[in-house]
C-alpha cells in the first residue's frame, strides 16, 4: 500500500494536469456540432493508454462515435478485468449558470469544476493511471482490457453492436466500472444495483398553426395547457406513478432488506439544505434512500411550447412537447414500460388534441452479486485503502450497458464509484473532489491485487 501511495504522491500534479487536458475536450455526444471534439477526445484517450503501457490500442469506428480499446495480457492463466468507461459528456447548457467555463477546468475548495469532471472522465481516467501505476511498480496481477466509449450519454447506441461483434476480444472474468457514487470519503460505499431506464418524448398538437390567444383563446384547446394536465395526471395523490401495470413486475424488498438499506448514513436536513428545498417529495411509505434506489420513478426532463423569448407574445401554441424519463427497478423491463406509457398517454389524451409518443433509449435494471470473488475483492480493496468497510448501497442512476455485458459476455460487473451524489452530474458546475480522484487511483490497484489472490483460492 505504501508503494502505491508514494507513486501517487510523486505524480499527483501530472495526474491532475492530464485529467485537465481530457476535460478541455467538449466531447458532447448529443450535439453533432461537437463531433470533432468527440473524435479528438477518443484519440487523446488512446494516446494515454499507449503511454501507460497498453497494447493493441485502437480507436474503433462505429456508426456513431468511436470506442477506444486497449489491453495488457501478461499471462492467460491470470484473471482478466474489463474496464469500462465513457469519454463523452452531457451538454453544458445552460451556460449562464456556470460560475466558470465548463470546458476550462477550475479548482475551487479542492474540487475540480468542469463538465465531465466526475461523469465520467475523472472516474475512468483513474483506471488509466492505476494501470500505469501497476506497470511501474511491477508485474500486473491481472490481465486488463479497456473499453472506453463515446455514446453513453445518448444511450450507447452502437456499443451493443460492438460487443456482439467482439465477444472473444472482450472476454473477461469481470467488468469493472467507476461511473457511480459513494457516500463520502469518510463513509465509503459500493453500489450493488442500478435502476433501468425508459426515455420518451411526447408531443401534443392542437390547431394547425399558432393562434392569437385573444381571438382564439377559450374556443380552442391550448396544447401547452393540455400537456400540463396530462403530465400532472401521471402521478396520483400518493405520488405513485399513475400508469396501469407500471408496478406489476416490481420486486418488493423484504422488511429486513429495507432495514439494512436504510442503515446508510443520511441526514435529511443536510440533504434539503444542499438542494435548497424546504421539504422532500416522493412516493408515500418510502424513505428518501428507498425512493432513489429501490423504487421506480417518472420525471419530466424538459417541457416546452409556444413563445419563450424575451418580452411578450400573446400566442396560443400549435404544439407543446416534453421529454420524460422513467427509472426502473428489478424486474421491470424497459420495452414493457415504454409500451405501457405509450398506450396510457394515448388513451388519456382528450379528443381536441393529437398526441405522439416517441421512444428514445432505454436500459434494464441490474443487481450485482455481493457473494462473488470480484465483489469481495472490491470490499477488501476499499477496506485497505479507507481503513473501514464499504457500505453496500443501491444506485438511483442507470448504466444500461451493465445488463448488456451480462447478456452478451456472460460476466457480472463491479461498481467502484468514487463520485458523490452532490457532484452536480448533468447540471451546471459539475465537480469532482481531487481527493476522491487520488483515492480512486490508490484503491483500484488493490482491487486487481485482491481479485488475483482470491481467484487462486
Amino acid at each position: 500500500m505504501q508503494q502505491i501511495k508514494d507513486y501517487v504522491e510523486a505524480n499527483k500534479q501530472r495526474f491532475l494536469d492530464e485529467l485537465f487536458e481530457l476535460l478541455r475536450f467538449p466531447s458532447v455526444s448529443a450535439d453533432p456540432a461537437f463531433k470533432n471534439d468527440v473524435l479528438n477526445a477518443a484519440e487523446f484517450v488512446a494516446g494515454k493508454l499507449r503511454v501507460a503501457g497498453a497494447e493493441n490500442v485502437e480507436v474503433c469506428p462505429t456508426a456513431g462515435n468511436p470506442i477506444v480499446y486497449g489491453e495488457k495480457i501478461t499471462d492467460p492463466s491470470k484473471p482478466t478485468v474489463l474496464v469500462y468507461g465513457h469519454y463523452d459528456v452531457q451538454p453544458a447548457d445552460p451556460l449562464e449558470l456556470w460560475k466558470t467555463p465548463p470546458f476550462e477546468p477550475t479548482v475551487r475548495d479542492g474540487k475540480i469544476f468542469a463538465r465531465g469532471a466526475c461523469d465520467d472522465k475523472g472516474q475512468f481516467y483513474m483506471h488509466v493511471k492505476a494501470f500505469e501505476l501497476l506497470q511501474q511498480l511491477g508485474e500486473l496481477p491481472t490481465n486488463i482490457k479497456f473499453m472506453i466509449e463515446g455514446e453513453e450519454e445518448v444511450g450507447s447506441k452502437n456499443l451493443g453492436i460492438f460487443v456482439k461483434n467482439n465477444k472473444e476480444r472482450l472476454k473477461a472474468d469481470v467488468v469493472l466500472i467507476s461511473d457511480t457514487s459513494m457516500i463520502s470519503l469518510d463513509t465509503p460505499s459500493l453500489e450493488t444495483g442500478l435502476r433501468g431506464l425508459s426515455y420518451v418524448e411526447v408531443e401534443v398538437t392542437g390547431p394547425n398553426r399558432d393562434l392569437h390567444s385573444g381571438v382564439y383563446g377559450g374556443a380552442v384547446a391550448n396544447p401547452a395547457t393540455i400537456l400540463a394536465k396530462l403530465i400532472a395526471s401521471l402521478h396520483d395523490e400518493h405520488n405513485k406513478v399513475n400508469i396501469p401495470g407500471f408496478y406489476e413486475d416490481v420486486v418488493e424488498l423484504t422488511p429486513s432488506e429495507r432495514e439494512a438499506l436504510n442503515k446508510a448514513p443520511f441526514n435529511e436536513n443536510e440533504y434539503k439544505e444542499d438542494l435548497g428545498v424546504n421539504a422532500l417529495w416522493g412516493e408515500e411509505g418510502y424513505t428518501t434512500i428507498e425512493r432513489t434506489g429501490i423504487r421506480p420513478t417518472l420525471e419530466v426532463n424538459g417541457i416546452w411550447g409556444g413563445y419563450i423569448g424575451e418580452g411578450a407574445k400573446t400566442v396560443l401554441p400549435s404544439k407543446a412537447s416534453a421529454k420524460i424519463s422513467m427509472r426502473l427497478v428489478p424486474n421491470q423491463k424497459s420495452s414493457v414500460i415504454t409500451e405501457l406509457f405509450k398506450a396510457h398517454f394515448e388513451r388519456i389524451a382528450p379528443p381536441y388534441v393529437k398526441v405522439k409518443v416517441t421512444p428514445h433509449h432505454g436500459g434494464e435494471p441490474v443487481v450485482t452479486p455481493t457473494d462473488s470473488i470480484a465483489y469481495k475483492a472490491a470490499v477488501k480493496a476499499f477496506s485497505t485503502a479507507f481503513g473501514k468497510d464499504a457500505i453496500p448501497t443501491r444506485g438511483g442512476g442507470s448504466i444500461p450497458i451493465v445488463a448488456l455485458f451480462e447478456e452478451e459476455l456472460g460476466i457480472k460487473t463491479v461498481l467502484m464509484g468514487f463520485g458523490l451524489d452532490s457532484d452536480n452530474l448533468h447540471s451546471p458546475n459539475e465537480k469532482y473532489d481531487i481527493a476522491n480522484y487520488y483515492k480512486g487511483i490508490e484503491t483500484i490497484p488493490l482491487f486487481h491485487k485482491y481479485f488475483a489472490e482470491l481467484s487462486q483460492l
